[in-house]
């Protein structure tokens, strides 16, 4: 049976118009700085695709005349906000991290999120024919996106239940955040010490050695009263959001007491309790003090062991798709040379001339920027050209996975370090000296234990770690963008878009978020650090993936990294995997984020999990199940989107200068707060519904790279 898409070729109607466009761009800058925030925030960032099918459908439905592919060419443009910013916040903050920028560089940071940006479009035009018609994809975000529009020409959007979670958890934000009015204490924290304990040591059932007294505690932490965190477990479901959870349990109840057990007094770890900063705290304080460093110190750099092995392991796992996009990748490249444009609508996309002359065109003013770093325009050049190679690569390996899994599932993560790899390695091999040569071959041989002798080379200076993390952060934008843009373009597939419309929508919402999406990063840093925080990569903002690319850089190049612990962590993921475990790059970035942020990530699991089951006890079937799930993704997507906005605003007014009267943060206030999200995650979806199909099937919103 033949493909019929929703609007037939031979229809006309209103698509490329000026409304549609700017509708797109607006929501693709508001969306993209709430993923800013939350990804930083949580390393989770919420896809566009959804939110912005329902608000193109709301606001063009004031308009007389709008149309369906208008809606599409709205939802397309908007879709670059988030999918561009996922690339740039799992790169650029490293830059501030390893301390190679003190403040974000606008110039730069705009540069690297540009190309990056564009040349994931670029690439996606020569991919898009093969993907799109290619049967054996199922696309399964696509197809629900797709189901919203469709919905949406029968009168039902859904848009209720997104703006109503949005102003809600905005409400609460401004109540909650340190820089509103700061009613609400976003969490209760303390230590609990453990009592004396005397360990007498054996040797073939004899003493051996003096008793030692053993004492330590535990840290712990009240869930963040935050819609947004509940939302994204909500969204995950209850299994990944248990599996994030127990990450942050092996972290903060199982790895920090023991270290505090064993570490006595006088060791170098408790001694800081008597550090001239704390000389006013009392004695519990001070051992929450002490609880936090073990955990930066010492745990995070397991995680990060972790993380590196759960991310190859990801990738392993997904080889046969990964081959699949190489090989389709340079057929498609073979292919664009005698592509020529169809007679039909379906077939017009930008002349390939163009594409081909853009791609090379930015190879001059990248060979400029890497020149600038390396000191050098001949290895700067092979690094541009590496860049390409790769990035093409690797947004067909992205675009295709997207066509399996959709990109809620898509790891952006894990090939945002494997383009850090094969940047690293092919600088180094082509002569690029500095940090990042050293931190490109250590990368590369860590797993194989070569660290050692690789070390001995001793080069120094900062301009090699520039070059490969900008290259990595180019590459990483360019596959982020693909990944969507293909998810997207399918969507216009099945509803009878034109693809030139939606491809010239990508390129200037792409150029025009990439000029504006460096600010909410940079207002976001600085208002942290206004109100006392670090900035990113402090307890506020720790980016973890950044935070990933920022400790290679920084460990390895200037000695500095606990090898060990992180071999410890290479250890624990390979356990995890012989264990079975669903997903260790989930626990492994639990272990890395602080416990109250997990532990809120888990109260939204949970509110699915009763859900789930009530409606289960209820007798419906599992469509309708699915459906009325879709709805409370649709709330859940409210929620987090609400709170970063407010957030962002927020940090806009502590950057103008504005305060806000503030009040004396309780604790009890925020279990209305948890009493609220409940009820509307809970009893919501259960209710009547009058809204068949507005929601759509298939993935959530939420992304967990």
């Amino acid at each position: 049976m033949s493909f019929k898409p929703f609007v037939p070729e031979n229809v006309r109607l209103p698509e490329f118009t000026l409304r549609a466009l700017v509708l797109g761009v607006v929501q693709a800058v508001l969306l993209g700085a709430a993923n800013a925030y939350l990804g930083m925030k949580a390393g989770q960032t919420i896809a566009a695709t959804f939110p912005a099918a329902i608000i193109s459908m709301v606001v063009l439905r004031a308009f007389r005349n709008h149309s369906i592919l208008e809606e599409n060419v709205a939802r397309s443009a908007a879709s670059v906000g988030e999918a561009l910013v996922a690339g740039a916040i799992f790169t650029l903050p490293a830059f501030i991290i390893t301390g190679l920028w003190k403040e974000f560089d606008y110039w730069q940071s705009t540069f690297l999120m540009l190309v990056g940006g564009v040349l994931g479009v670029l690439f996606v035009i020569f991919l898009r024919r093969t993907l799109c018609e290619d049967p054996a994809l199922p696309f399964p975000e696509a197809t629900a996106a797709a189901e919203i529009h469709k919905a949406g020409q029968k009168g039902a959007t859904g848009a209720k239940y997104l703006f109503t979670t949005m102003g809600l958890a905005g409400f609460i934000e401004l109540f909650k955040n340190p820089a509103g009015f700061h009613a609400i204490r976003d969490s209760v924290s303390g230590f609990i010490e453990f009592p004396m304990s005397k360990l007498r040591f054996l040797k073939q059932g004899m003493p051996f050695g003096e008793p030692v007294d053993f004492r330590g505690g535990m840290h712990y932490e009240t869930p963040y009263a935050s819609p947004a965190f509940m939302g994204v477990g909500y969204v995950i479901g209850p299994r990944l959001a248990a599996l994030n959870f127990s990450g942050g349990v092996l972290a903060w109840f199982i790895l920090v007491p023991l270290i505090m057990f064993l570490s006595g007094d006088g060791s170098a770890l408790m001694n800081l309790a008597q550090h001239p900063s704390l000389t006013d705290a009392s004695a519990l304080e001070r051992l929450e003090v002490v609880a936090d460093q073990a955990w930066r110190s010492i745990v995070r750099p397991i995680a990060v062991g972790a993380m590196l092995v759960s991310a190859c392991w990801t990738l392993f796992n997904m080889r046969g798709p990964l081959l699949a996009g190489v090989a389709r990748a340079f057929s498609d490249m073979k292919k664009a040379r005698g592509m020529t444009e169809g007679e039909g609508r379906f077939e017009h996309d930008v002349p390939m001339k163009w594409v081909i002359g853009g791609i090379v065109a930015l190879l001059v003013p990248m060979t400029l920027l890497y020149g600038w770093y390396t000191g050098g325009l001949g290895g700067a050049f092979m690094a541009a050209v590496a860049m390409t190679i790769t990035g093409f690569v690797l947004s067909a390996v992205a675009g295709y996975l997207v066509g399996v899994i959709g990109s809620s599932s898509s790891p952006t993560s894990g090939l945002a370090l494997s383009s850090l790899i094969v940047a690293a390695t092919l600088l180094v091999g082509i002569g690029v000296t500095g940090k990042g040569g050293v931190m490109a071959v250590l990368a590369v041989t860590a797993t194989v234990c070569c660290a050692t002798s690789l070390a001995g080379i001793g080069v120094t200076g900062k301009g090699g770690v520039m070059a490969v993390l900008a290259v990595t952060a180019t590459v990483c934008c360019a596959t982020s963008l693909a990944g969507s843009v293909i998810q997207d373009l399918k969507v216009g597939h099945l509803l009878g878009g034109t693809p030139w419309t939606m491809e010239v929508a990508y390129l200037i919402s792409t150029v025009v978020t990439a000029f504006v999406l460096v600010v909410p990063i940079a207002m976001l840093h600085k208002a942290d650090i206004a109100m006392g925080g670090a900035g990113i990569g402090g307890e506020n903002l720790p980016a973890p993936q950044a935070g990933l690319m920022a400790m290679l850089a920084q460990g390895i190049v200037g000695g500095e990294m606990a090898w060990p612990l992180v071999l410890m962590g290479v250890a624990l993921a390979i356990g995890l995997i012989m264990m079975g475990c669903e997903s260790p790059m989930i626990v492994a970035v639990g272990m890395y984020l602080d416990l109250a942020t997990v532990s809120a990530i888990l109260v939204g699991g949970v509110l699915r999990w009763v859900g789930d089951r009530m409606m289960e006890r209820r007798g419906m079937a599992a469509a309708e199940i699915e459906q009325r799930v879709n709805v409370g993704t649709l709330l859940a997507s409210g929620l987090i989107a609400g709170e970063a906005l407010m957030a962002l605003l927020l940090a806009v007014a502590v950057n103008a200068g504005v305060k806000l009267p503030g009040l004396a943060g309780s604790g009890l206030l925020a279990l209305p707060v948890f009493a609220v999200v409940a009820v509307i995650m809970i009893v919501v979806p259960l209710r009547p519904m009058h809204m068949a199909g507005a929601t759509g099937g298939g993935g959530g919103p939420v992304e967990g790279r």
